[in-house]
């Protein structure tokens, strides 16, 4: 038997990656969108949760799998209002993209 915080770990992680391999480049095109791959998702959902690049906070990779508990749960949080439309997706995408010393362009994928 699984130990509960590995349960809620696993339910977490599982349902990272169905909302940003699935969910959302789905449905990212339609919504007009700036970004539309995974791995896009991932990074600015977790820059936004790390208030940086990822990779400085998280320091081994996946990331998904080695984000702290809180980190992971304030990514998924932000991509559900992303999905749900209370929070700007482009908005997000641009704070990575400063962030990581890269300029903005429009409809970049």
């Amino acid at each position: 038997m699984l130990f509960p915080e590995l349960i809620v770990r696993q339910t977490l992680e599982q349902d990272w990656l169905t909302l940003t391999r699935k969910t959302l480049p789905q449905i990212a095109l339609s919504r007009g969108w700036p970004i539309q791959n995974d791995h896009c998702f991932q990074r600015v959902l977790l820059d936004n949760a790390c208030n940086g690049k990822w990779a400085d906070v998280i320091l081994v990779k996946p990331a998904y799998r080695n984000a702290p508990e809180p980190i992971l749960s304030a990514a998924l949080a932000l991509g559900m209002a992303v999905f749900c439309g209370t929070e700007d997706l482009s908005a997000l995408n641009d704070r990575s993209l400063k962030w990581r010393g890269k300029q903005h362009l429009s409809n970049q994928v």
